[in-house]
């Protein structure tokens, strides 16, 4: 099995470790908080490119969608409305390809392309069926004509706190523009005929300067909620629909599923011929050879027997432990509480088991869960140097939660590429979620959920 716990973890990064050390690649360390930093981040400019683009954007795709389809409906009373419908859908389609890609881009939304509209034969007639009965052509469509009202609201909003917190903070530099070139005393609050007000003492200057500063602190959070509805729109309207995703993690997970069985297979095939298999051919010739000089010489042949007997007893420890990596006997006859009593015993240090569950699950999942707490505490053994750990078993509400906990050096990923990668797809297959909580030097917390199926 694949090592969980990655390389030595000796020479990772540990906060405290004084200079010359350096927080582990991906993270950055910032000295000013967020609040200080949102004005000059590249989010916050990206954020507000993105609604700046929005206005335009959003004008030509409410415009394309509105021209097509109001013509297309004309059209309806002749043939020609049909395919004029589907091609305004199909430009709606492609408006999105956009979108998302602009979504992608500036805001770091990641949206799946929407499942495509292919028709059976592949002729136009075809085509045109299949994009008029494409949800996902239709909710393209929607997003057109309601994200130009949002996109309006937002782009104004946008423009209008980001100019103005800008233009007051740096009001000292206008006060000494205005009167110099503009021939003002700078911003007029109040103006008639007689008398005109100006913000123009140091104090009027500083106040405005300063709640300058507070509206450009605020902005980019203002931006941030106006982008968080245009992310929920872009999911929600262009990208696939609930029911395409869950049959693609479904085809996804019987991949993982089929690849599992057929390495299960390939494993048992391979353990049977290199090890009970060759022991009884073995065992098979051994008889035979004591057969033949059973009669000439009794006590050879009674030492070959001896010897036969004794490599029947290794073949059959050799098929328990095999049918034990099946499906053991005691996990079929006594349930979870027993079967993880036995794995634990075979541990290289000691483990606390707790099993809290009213009844057992069904088969499948209770296999999955003894094959998830079989493995983690090999990782214990094998890799996490741990002088003790534990096993816990519950049923929360549908779920089945299994949590093994050790004591050890920790550092355990699951996303690289290690035998946790590989469970973590297992448990996938079945709706199945493992948390690894590992921090360098430990402790290390594995959590796993199963459905609960009775």
């Amino acid at each position: 099995m694949a090592t969980a716990y990655g390389p030595d973890t000796r020479d990772q990064y540990r906060p405290g470790d004084g200079a010359g050390s350096r927080p582990p690649a991906g993270r950055t360390k910032h000295f000013l908080p967020a609040a200080l930093r949102a004005p000059v981040e590249a989010r916050a400019w990206g954020e507000l490119g993105y609604l700046l683009l929005s206005l335009p954007i959003s004008v030509v795709l409410f415009t394309f969608a509105i021209t097509m389809m109001s013509l297309g409906l004309g059209l309806l009373i002749t043939f020609l409305g049909i395919p004029v419908l589907a091609a305004a859908l199909a430009g709606c389609r492609g408006f999105g390809a956009l979108e998302r890609a602009r979504a992608r881009g500036l805001l770091g939304l990641e949206v799946a392309d929407p499942e495509p509209a292919r028709g059976r034969t592949g002729g136009l007639m075809s085509w045109v069926g299949a994009m008029l009965k494409s949800g996902a052509s239709w909710r393209h469509l929607l997003y057109a004509v309601l994200h130009f009202p949002w996109a309006t609201f937002a782009f104004t909003v946008a423009v209008t706190f980001w100019a103005t917190g800008w233009t007051a903070f740096t009001y000292p530099l206008w006060h000494w523009v205005f009167p110099a070139f503009g021939e003002n005393g700078g911003i007029q609050l109040y103006g008639d005929g007689t008398h005109q007000v100006y913000l123009d003492s140091p104090f009027e200057v500083a106040v405005t300067s300063a709640l300058g500063l507070a509206v450009v602190m605020a902005t980019p959070w203002i931006v941030r909620g106006l982008t968080c509805v245009d992310r929920l729109m872009v999911l929600g309207l262009l990208g696939p629909s609930r029911l395409a995703t869950r049959v693609s993690e479904l085809e996804s997970d019987r991949g993982v599923v089929v690849d599992t069985a057929a390495a299960d297979l390939r494993r048992i095939e391979r353990d049977l011929h290199d090890g009970a298999q060759a022991r009884l051919v073995a065992l098979a010739m051994d008889l035979g050879l004591a057969k033949e000089k059973l009669a000439d010489d009794p006590d050879a042949a009674a030492r070959m027997v001896d010897e036969a007997h004794g490599e029947v007893k290794v073949a059959l420890q050799e098929l328990r432990d095999l049918a034990r990596g099946i499906h053991p006997a005691v996990l079929t006859d006594r349930g979870l509480d027993a079967a993880l009593s036995a794995v634990a015993s075979r541990c290289t240090v000691p483990v606390k088991v707790e099993v809290d569950l009213e009844a057992r699950p069904a088969q499948a999942i209770e296999g999955i869960a003894y094959f998830t707490v079989s493995e983690l505490l090999q990782n214990v053994s094998k890799h996490a140097r741990a002088t003790r750990a534990s096993v816990d078993v519950w049923r929360a509400a549908d779920r089945l939660m299994l949590q093994v906990t050790d004591n050890g050096r920790g550092g355990a990923d699951a996303s690289s590429g290690s035998g946790l990668a590989g469970l973590t797809e297992r448990l996938d297959a079945v709706d199945g979620i493992l948390v690894v909580d590992s921090p360098v030097g430990g402790p290390t917390t594995v959590t796993a959920e199963l459905p609960w199926r009775g």
